[in-house]
């Protein structure tokens, strides 16, 4: 139960952050008008914030997901490297579409996806 009653709460505090984050901070943030100009303009800095921002949230999903399946065991290999590679596969698809390709952690993200599920499957 107490797996379940963490997961509740990372689910809880993730939706907290990204709403709260994006509403008194983020927003507050991006009407300054001394944020660096990257490519040109602020719209890749805005936009690598605001993912930033939000990755934290998909990981704490993810770690949710983890102590959920810890509720249930036996935890499996397969399992957590299935769920860290899912998120990791969400991370890369979140950078890749907010940065349009110029972020290159995308490359990494998306590797380290691939390889987690490769490994936890082989």
């Amino acid at each position: 139960m107490l797996f379940y009653l963490a997961a509740l709460l990372l689910l809880l505090i993730g939706a907290a952050h990204s709403y709260l984050g994006e509403r008194y901070i983020l927003t507050r943030l991006f009407r300054r008008d001394n944020l660096p100009k990257l490519f040109g303009d602020t719209t890749f800095t805005k936009n690598t914030l605001r993912f930033a921002w939000h990755l934290t949230t998909v990981a704490w999903l993810g770690f949710a997901l983890i102590l959920i399946h810890l509720a249930n065991p036996p935890l499996e290999k397969a399992t957590v490297g299935n769920i860290i590679g899912g998120v990791f596969l969400i991370h890369f698809a979140i950078a890749l579409i907010a940065s349009k390709g110029k972020h290159l952690s995308w490359i990494f993200f998306l590797a380290i996806g691939l390889l987690a599920i490769y490994a936890a499957n082989s």
